[in-house]
This record gives structure tokens, C-alpha cells and sequence, in this order.
């Protein structure tokens, strides 16, 4: 037994090189699991099946084939305690390294998504798709006005705080109502394309309204404005406007030369045109004041043809045409994109006003 042991040490100190060239083996062994490993990665995909199976029956006992010269040693312990350790420790080496190599491996292998997931980034994708669609719709530009009508639309504002605008003495005030105001803008563009410098070279006509100076001024006096009557400045003509359009509804009553109470009527004065506004001719009369329609124009129907007939009568030698293109505009005030408003548009830009 003695010499078995001695025997045994000799072995051990004359053979370092055999235990160098396990480690060889074992470092093959862990390339040679991580190549396995990888291709078994690309076929049929990690953590289930005969890879995984092959993995845990390496962990339970690690391959002894090709080894012959390790089983050698491990026999010359005759099964001491020195020999089974040293062998022990020999081959626990490589099955750490493996196992190392085989954990690592686990925790970076990258399993196949679920098709519920892929369901949800599609669906993600689908969602931001529409509502940049639904942005790109919401902020496009689409057809408006000319830019001048908001510049005309606050100088209406101002023009119609004058408390003097409506006619007298039946306080008609169409012209600043305020589901019809427009109807100032409106014959603005259509006469002068919202320029209150706007000079009519065969007529002499100046600024926003379609009437002389003179016919301005006489307004303007009965506007009681603080100032001599300006055709250029947008608020005086905007005002005078007004008070001519409304004078052309409701009729106006005036002082004439022997200091007598002159009578005009209005578009309102006629029960024909009563019908036309408001569907029924009756008419309201009293004595000094002009006459007016018993039911107030308030259809769209109604307000488009007033607006055409005053468009004629406040626009001298203005064709039916016009007139109807003036009510159009009126009628669409909100939708610029309307089809008959675009042709209108492109009509007045080609015409310079």
C-alpha cells in the first residue's frame, strides 16, 4: 500500500504536462459547446427541446470520452481521498468554465417575440400613423378670404360704434347688424377690393363706398362726425356706408326746403318686395316715417335678396350679375370655399377690384 502511494506521487509530480493538456481539452470542449450552442441558437431557437435537453444531460455528467489518460489517473488513486480530489478539482475547472459559458449564453439569447407583441408595435404604429395624418389634415391651409377683409372686418368694428349709422327716423341698421355686417365688407371688396384709397378714374370715385364726395359729405354731416368727411379714411367711409345702406332699406326722412318733413322710402317701402324678404307683403305705415315690412327680413333667402337689390341700388349702373355675385358672397360670409365664392374671387382678381 505503501508503494501503491509512493507510486501514486511520482505519477503526480512527473506528469504537469498531462494536467496542462486536460485544460486544453476542456477549453476545446467549452469552444466547441459555445459553437454547438450557437448554431442549435440559429435552427430551432433556445430554451426549449432537444438543445436545452442536450444542455442539462452535460450539467449531470460532463462527456468522459476521449479521456483515457484522465480516467488513468483517477483509477491510481485506488480511490484515496488525495487522487479523488486532485481529480475532482481538475475537471471542476472546465465544468465551471462550461458552465459559466452555458449561463452566459442563457442570459443573452434573445427568445422569439410572442405574436401578441408584434400585434401591439403594429398596432402602436398604426395609431401614430393616423394621428399624424389627422395633424396634417386638422392644420392644412385651405381656401379663405383675401387677407384685406380682416383688416376691413375690425375697421367695420369701429365704423359701427357711430350711434348716428342707422336710418332715421325707423332706426334701420342692416348694414351694422351683427349676423349682418358683412354685408359692408362685402360691397367693399366688390367695388373698390377693400382699398379705401381706391380712385375710380372714369367716375372720380373715391375710397370704399360706391358714391361721390359729395353724397359723402351729406352723410357724414347727419353722422355727426368731428371731422371734414375723409373718402381715403377707412372708418369715415366704412360709416357713410352704412348709413347709406340702411337708408336705402328703411327709407329716410329729411327736412325739406320750406322746413316741411320730406318722405323717402326705402326697399322696404314696396309690399312686392316685402313678399320677396320676408314672404309677406304687409307693410307697416305711420304718418312721417317711412314704411316698412310688419315681418322682420330674417331667412337667408330673404337677407340674399334684399342684399342683391341693394347692391343695385347702391352701386350705380350695376349689372344683375353683380349684384347676384354680391348676394352670393353675402349668403357665404363663413364658407370661403365654397365653388361660387372661388369663381367670384378669381373674377374680382382679375379684374383689379
Amino acid at each position: 500500500m505503501i508503494t501503491t502511494n509512493k507510486e501514486f506521487e511520482n505519477f503526480i509530480e512527473n506528469d504537469d504536462g498531462w494536467f496542462s493538456e486536460i485544460e486544453t481539452k476542456v477549453l476545446d470542449l467549452e469552444q466547441e459547446i459555445s459553437d454547438w450552442r450557437e448554431s442549435r441558437t440559429r435552427e430551432i431557437g433556445y430554451g426549449s427541446g432537444p438543445a436545452r435537453r442536450a444542455e442539462r444531460e452535460w450539467e449531470r455528467e460532463p462527456p468522459a470520452t476521449g479521456y483515457p489518460r484522465q480516467r488513468e489517473f483517477l483509477r491510481a488513486g485506488g480511490g484515496k481521498d488525495r487522487g479523488r480530489d486532485y481529480g475532482r478539482t481538475a475537471a471542476s475547472r472546465g465544468s465551471d468554465r462550461a458552465q459559466a459559458l452555458i449561463e452566459h449564453g442563457r442570459r443573452t439569447a434573445r427568445r422569439p417575440r410572442s405574436r401578441r407583441g408584434y400585434k401591439i408595435a403594429i398596432g402602436a404604429a398604426a395609431g401614430l400613423v393616423l394621428l399624424v395624418i389627422g395633424a396634417m389634415i386638422v392644420l392644412r391651409k385651405g381656401p379663405s378670404w383675401p387677407p384685406s377683409v380682416a383688416t376691413v372686418r375690425s375697421q367695420i368694428t369701429v365704423a359701427c360704434q357711430n350711434p348716428n349709422v342707422a336710418a332715421e327716423p325707423n332706426q334701420v341698421n342692416f348694414a351694422c347688424g351683427r349676423d349682418t355686417s358683412q354685408i359692408l365688407w362685402v360691397f367693399a371688396l366688390m367695388t373698390s377690393n377693400d382699398n379705401p384709397g381706391y380712385v375710380d378714374a372714369k367716375t372720380g370715385r373715391q375710397g370704399l363706398e360706391p358714391i361721390t364726395a359729395a353724397q359723402g359729405g351729406q352723410i357724414a354731416w347727419s353722422l355727426n362726425l368731428h371731422h371734414p368727411y375723409d373718402p381715403s379714411s377707412p372708418v369715415d367711409s366704412l360709416a357713410v356706408a352704412a348709413r347709406a345702406i340702411n337708408n336705402i332699406i328703411g327709407g329716410a326722412t329729411l327736412t325739406g326746403a320750406n322746413g316741411k318733413p320730406a318722405v323717402q322710402p326705402g326697399l322696404e317701402g314696396k309690399p312686392e318686395n316685402c313678399a320677396r324678404y320676408t314672404g309677406s307683403p304687409a307693410i307697416v305705415s305711420r304718418a312721417g316715417f317711412p314704411s316698412l315690412c310688419a315681418s322682420p327680413v330674417i331667412s337667408p333667402e330673404g337677407q340674399a335678396a334684399l342684399v342683391a337689390d341693394v347692391y343695385q341700388r347702391w352701386m350705380p349702373g350695376a349689372t344683375a350679375v353683380a349684384a347676384q355675385n354680391a348676394s352670393v358672397l353675402f349668403e357665404n360670409a363663413g364658407d370661403p370655399g365654397n365653388p361660387q365664392v372661388q369663381a367670384i374671387l378669381k373674377t374680382l382678381s382679375s379684374s383689379g377690384g
